[in-house]
């Protein structure tokens, strides 16, 4: 299960190819304001609930602080916290395609309490390309994660696409995971309830062999206000 949880926030989602998706696109939270990202999974024998506010008051520096709670049925529960740093080199504009760089830590407070042992670290790039007259993108993440527990590094990738069916309306799916371990794969959509400003989602998705334990459910809501901060 943990591997599960550092692997959805890699490349996040955060955010971004907007929930539901694990892999990051290369957009930011809107600038001078900020947008709050929230879901519950839903396993076989296990539950986890997430919040990640997202916030962008300069322009191209967005940074994220959040965290979740997951709990087995046979088990105590667990926290992940998430500290994350995001920037473009290239926005997504007329030339259709954009990228960046991502860089953060996952922290395991009640797994990992030792001064030396108190998360992982990675680093990413987010591609997004643009097809379609801007109703289709495709995502791309490549990275690495150092994880201080094992001592292990890791290389870490996610591959998405959505596709915009109506301007409410959207189809998605990807696949993330790193050198170590088979994939994760999920398919969902997102609806918008009122444009640019609220949006709810749902995806299904397994590791592949995983078998019925590793599949899931999810259940999303996003909330992206257009402007809270004053620029100078």
């Amino acid at each position: 299960m943990k591997l599960v949880l550092v692997l959805c926030l890699l490349c996040m989602a955060p955010a971004w190819a907007a929930r539901p998706f694990v892999t990051d696109d290369a957009r930011l939270t809107t600038a001078g304001s900020c947008q709050v990202e929230s879901w519950l999974r839903s396993y076989e024998h296990s539950r986890e609930v997430w919040a990640l506010p997202a916030c962008n008051p300069g322009g191209n520096l967005e940074f994220t602080v959040g965290g979740g709670r997951a709990r087995q049925d046979a088990g105590p529960s667990t926290s992940d916290y998430v500290l994350q740093l995001k920037t473009l080199f290239q926005p997504l504009g007329d030339q259709g395609w954009a990228w960046g760089l991502a860089l953060g830590r996952v922290l395991h407070p009640e797994i990992e309490p030792g001064p030396n042992q108190i998360g992982n670290q990675y680093v990413y790039v987010p591609v997004t390309v643009a097809f379609a007259r801007d109703r289709a993108f495709l995502h791309l993440n490549v990275g690495a994660l150092r994880d201080r527990a094992s001592r292990q590094n890791r290389a870490n990738w996610g591959l998405g696409a959505e596709y915009y069916v109506q301007p409410r309306l959207a189809l998605i799916a990807e696949s993330y995971g790193d050198d170590q371990a088979q994939p994760y794969w999920q398919t969902g959509l997102r609806y918008s309830i009122i444009p640019e400003l609220l949006q709810v989602d749902t995806t299904v998705g397994a590791q592949h062999d995983g078998g019925r334990g590793s599949r899931w459910l999810s259940l999303g809501l996003r909330w992206t206000p257009a402007r809270l901060f004053t620029r100078p």
